[in-house]
Order: structure tokens, then C-alpha cells, then sequence
């Protein structure tokens, strides 16, 4: 490893800080509307067995790629061949995309908290006019909470942790976020398992409902896995590139996946109960968690208590991912452009602050449009929906099938496996699983969940 070069202290910090890069804001309010629309416990099975095959398959194939090299994305694709390095640059900028307006979602994370440790009067008055104009700005000419100082508080903290590296800042933040947000979380699902009413919405999770297992819901599940693992973006290569040659890659990828399957069961056993309790509809997207759900902790007992420590909760897990999407990218300024770690992290946040105010300026009170192409041809979304559908249905799937083409068919299963055993020090026994599902099977759902996000399958 290069002398100077960031590493992690321990593996339980390593662990910590994959888990909390997986674990975003679509485990806590995406997940349970998924399942819920999707048979319940059938969709978790699904889901399951996807997280196994697919979704393991694809993060230890990244941290194989990092840790190979201990280089940033660009520089560990190009240990491998420097033809295919464009790939660890097309994770990088998806990266940078996110976190334009992943640090915008989570300034409006930030504006809640302060609502409901204040009392959250504003919030109960009319979620609806809350959200869409205090935070988003309909009506107005600017919404300067929305997209200028919440969001400034939000990338600026994560700015100021990983300005502190790798082992003194990721590594101890999320030693101490990651176990309070499983505390939060489990309280949450305390809170909602016992109101009355939220053992009629546990039910419905529980009782799987075979007849909704058909090709949408099986897309769906790909989806959800894929995006829900922080698959794509580089992000799993550039921690792997922090490991020592010691560590059990197998051992550790099976333990990140679980953590973050584990917080999105949770987090959709606390969710969908509560919503059953208090008479609100499963919504779609934001709306569900700034919107609907304000409703449901306004009508509950100590309601606002759970609001505040719903929207902590999104915070650490808003934040626990910033921190990875900004490591990334710093990696890359400073191993290839020679940066040094404080002028990148001044540097690109503030780029991706000033292209988030458009996101989320977009999205109520200025017309600005973005133009797309699927099978339905030209459209012109609003720029926020068109920064996710960049990212979320083009990006991050063709990065993540790249990478399993590289690995699988470029520099092949063995030298890969000799990586992923730590040279013989583990034993690899899925080896041969293994070589089949980064060859053929991964890049096959990979392709498919592009096709689905196109819209040319349903």
C-alpha cells in the first residue's frame, strides 16, 4: 500500500463504514412501500436470495478491484487494464452526481429535525404545504431553507468528516453512528409493532402472497438490492482499496450485505405498521417521508418523540452515505491530480452544492427541465428527475456491468479469486459459484434492470 495512503483501523470500522455507505435513505422510506405493494414476505424472500446471488457477487467484485491495487477507482481499474480505466471514472462521476442531490435530500433531513426538536407545530399545521413550500419553494420565488442553508449544514458536515480521513474521521463517525442508528431503528419497530392497529400492518409483511411473484416483482427486488448496496459508484472499490491483504473478503461482504438487509426488514417492520395504525397510505418517494408519515407521528401517542428520532435516523443514514460518496471522488482528485485532501474537500462540495440548488429548486419553484431518452422516446423530466434517472437507471447498472466484465472476462475468475482468498489464506470455496455469477448471471440482471429502468420491460 502507497506510504501515507489511507487505511482502516480495524475491521469492525471497515464493516461500519460499507454498511453505513449501503444503508441510505431508500432502505428507510423505499423499502417498505416496495414490499408492501409486492406480496409482503414473498418479496422478501425474493429479495433475500437477489441480495445473495446478485448483490454480493457485485460489492466483493469491487472490493476485489480495490484492494488489488489499494488505488482509487481510476487507478485500480487500470492495475488491471488500462483500456477499461474510463470505469472507474464513470463511478466516480456518478458519485459526484449523487451527491449533488443526495446533499440537498439530506439538508431537508436536516430542516426536520430542527422542526420536531422544536415542536414541530409548523410540520403538523399542513405536512403537505411544509414540505412543498418551505422546503421546496412552491409559490415562491426561492426557497432559501430548502436549497441553500440546510443543505449548506448538511454537505458541510460531511465535508468536515472526511476532510479528517479515512480511519480518523469515516472510520470513528461511523463507529458511533451506525450502532445508534440500529438503537433508533429499533426502537421505531418497538414503537410500532405495540400501537394499536400495527400488528394488522405486521401481518400484511408477514404473510406472503405468492400470487405477486411475476416478472415485475422480480425486478423490482433486483432493483431495490442493487440500489439499496450502493452498487455502481465505485464506492465498495475505493473502501476495499483501504484493506489490508489480511482481511476476509468473503466473511466481510456477507456481514455488510446482511447489516443492510437487516436495517431495510426493520425499517419496513416499523413503517408499514405504523402507517396501518394511523390510517395513512403507503406514498411514493419523498412524499411518504416528509408527508405522509408527519400525519401518522401527529396522531400517535409521544408522536413527535418518534418524528424526532425517525428524522435522526435519516440523518445518520443520509450522512453515514455523503460521507462515501465524497470519499470517493476526494480519493480519485487526490491519488491522480495530486490534490491535497483539504483544497478537494472544500472544493467539491461546493461544486455539488451550487448543482444541487437546481434539483431541488426544480422541483417546485423554477422551470428547469433536463431532456431524456427510454422507449417511449425525447422527453424533458424536471432537472431533479432527470439527475436520478442519470444516475439510478443508466450510470450506476452500466458501471456495475463493467465492472463484472472486467473482472469476469478481462482479468479473470482466478486472479480475482486469488484476490478475494487473500492469496490463499482464506479458502475460497464458491470460487466456481462464483465465476458463473460475475460472468454470467450478475450481468444478466444487471442488464435487465437497465432495460426495466428504460422502459423497454415491465
Amino acid at each position: 500500500m502507497e506510504k501515507g495512503r489511507g487505511q482502516w483501523a480495524s475491521n469492525i470500522g471497515f464493516i461500519l463504514a460499507a454498511a453505513g455507505s449501503a444503508v441510505g435513505l431508500g432502505n428507510i422510506w423505499k423499502f417498505p412501500r416496495v414490499a408492501f405493494e409486492n406480496g409482503g414476505s414473498a418479496f422478501l424472500l425474493v429479495y433475500i436470495v437477489i441480495v445473495i446471488l446478485i448483490g454480493a457477487t457485485v460489492m466483493i467484485t469491487e472490493f476485489a478491484v480495490g484492494r488489488n491495487a489499494h488505488k482509487n477507482g481510476v487507478g485500480a481499474v487500470r492495475d488491471i487494464n488500462k483500456k477499461f480505466s474510463f470505469i472507474g471514472g464513470l463511478g466516480i462521476l456518478t458519485g459526484f452526481i449523487i451527491l449533488s442531490y443526495y446533499s440537498h435530500v439530506g439538508g431537508w433531513v436536516v430542516k426536520y429535525c430542527v422542526a420536531y426538536l422544536t415542536g414541530a407545530g409548523a410540520v403538523y399545521e399542513d405536512p403537505t404545504n411544509f414540505f412543498l413550500v418551505d422546503v421546496l419553494g412552491m409559490g415562491t420565488s426561492f426557497p432559501i431553507q430548502g436549497a441553500i442553508i440546510y443543505p449548506l449544514i448538511f454537505i458541510g458536515l460531511t465535508a468536515f468528516i472526511v476532510i479528517r480521513g479515512v480511519s480518523d474521521g469515516i472510520e470513528k463517525l461511523n463507529k458511533i453512528m451506525m450502532p445508534s442508528l440500529f438503537v433508533i431503528l429499533f426502537i421505531l419497530f418497538i414503537r410500532g409493532i405495540t400501537i394499536e392497529g400495527g400488528a394488522e400492518g405486521l401481518g400484511y409483511l408477514l404473510k406472503p402472497d405468492f400470487s405477486k411473484v411475476n416478472g415485475s416483482m422480480i425486478l423490482a427486488a433486483l432493483g431495490q438490492a442493487f440500489f439499496s448496496l450502493s452498487l455502481g459508484m465505485g464506492i465498495m472499490c475505493t473502501y476495499g482499496s483501504y484493506l489490508n491483504k489480511e482481511e476476509n473478503l468473503v466473511r466481510n461482504t456477507f456481514t455488510i450485505c446482511g447489516l443492510d438487509t437487516l436495517v431495510a426488514f426493520l425499517a419496513g417492520f416499523a413503517m408499514i405498521p405504523i402507517a396501518f395504525a394511523t390510517n395513512i397510505e403507503v406514498g411514493q418517494g419523498a412524499g411518504f417521508a416528509f408527508i405522509s408519515l408527519a400525519g401518522a407521528f401527529q396522531s400517535m401517542p409521544l408522536g413527535t418523540v418518534f418524528g424526532f428520532l425517525f428524522y435522526v435516523l435519516l440523518f445518520f443514514a443520509a450522512l453515514t452515505s455523503s460521507i462515501s460518496l465524497l470519499e470517493g471522488t476526494v480519493a480519485f482528485i487526490t491519488e491522480e491530480w495530486h490534490w491535497d485532501r483539504k483544497k478537494a474537500c472544500i472544493v467539491l462540495p461546493v461544486i455539488m452544492f451550487l448543482i444541487g440548488i437546481l434539483y431541488t429548486s426544480s422541483q417546485a419553484c423554477l422551470d428547469i427541465k433536463g431532456i431524456w431518452l427510454d422507449a417511449n422516446g425525447i422527453s424533458y423530466p424536471i432537472f431533479a428527475d432527470f439527475m436520478e434517472y442519470l444516475t439510478d437507471k443508466l450510470i450506476m447498472p452500466l458501471c456495475a456491468l463493467l465492472y463484472c466484465i472486467l473482472v469476469g472476462w478481462i482479468w479473470g475468475v482466478d486472479k480475482a479469486s486469488d484476490e478475494i482468498s487473500s492469496q490463499g489464506l482464506y479458502a475460497f470455496k464458491l470460487k466456481g459459484v462464483y465465476g458463473i455469477l460475475v460472468k454470467f448471471v450478475a450481468p444478466a440482471a444487471i442488464i435487465l434492470i437497465m432495460l426495466s429502468g428504460l422502459g423497454f420491460i415491465g
